[in-house]
C-alpha cells in the first residue's frame, strides 16, 4: 500500500527535517501536507518566526507534492532549481500547515506551489517553485 510511503518517511525523514520539527501528515498524487509546530528557537530578533523556516516549509511541501510514488518502498527525489516566497503574515507561535501541490511539468523537471496557513486558516506565505528529479 502506498501508506507505506508516507510511514517511511515520517520515521526516517531528513536531518533538517528532524532538526526543525516538521512532519509530513498526507501524501498523495500531486499534493502534500506537513506540519509544524513554531519553535522558539527558531525566532528572529524581532521574535517572529525566521522567514528562512517559512520558505523551507513551502518548499519542503512543494517538493513532496512532486515526488509522491503509489508503489511501496519506490522512492523519487528532487533538487530545488528556483523557489520564490511571498510573505504575507508573520508568526510568533502556533501550528502551521503547509500544502504542496504539484501543478506540472514532464520527465526531468516539474512545477509546483505551496501555501502556508496558520492555527486559524490564516494566510502566512505562499511560494512557487521549479524541480529537477534526480537519481539516487
Amino acid at each position: 500500500m502506498a501508506q507505506e510511503n508516507l510511514a517511511r518517511e515520517q520515521a526516517d525523514g531528513s536531518p533538517l527535517q528532524r532538526l526543525l520539527g516538521y512532519r509530513l501528515e498526507d501524501w498523495g498524487p500531486d499534493r502534500s501536507r506537513l506540519a509544524y509546530e513554531v519553535s522558539p528557537d527558531h525566532l528572529n530578533r524581532a521574535g517572529l518566526l525566521h522567514g528562512g523556516i517559512l520558505t523551507t516549509l513551502l518548499d519542503t511541501a512543494a517538493g513532496y507534492a512532486g515526488v509522491y510514488r503509489a508503489v511501496p518502498g519506490e522512492v523519487q527525489r528532487t533538487l530545488t532549481l528556483a523557489f520564490t516566497t511571498t510573505y504575507v503574515a508573520s508568526v510568533r507561535a502556533g501550528r502551521l500547515v503547509a500544502t504542496g501541490r504539484r501543478i506540472g511539468g514532464g520527465k526531468t523537471i516539474f512545477y509546483a506551489t505551496a501555501e502556508l496557513h496558520d492555527t486559524d486558516g490564516r494566510l502566512v506565505a505562499h511560494g512557487t517553485g521549479t524541480f529537477r528529479y534526480v537519481s539516487l
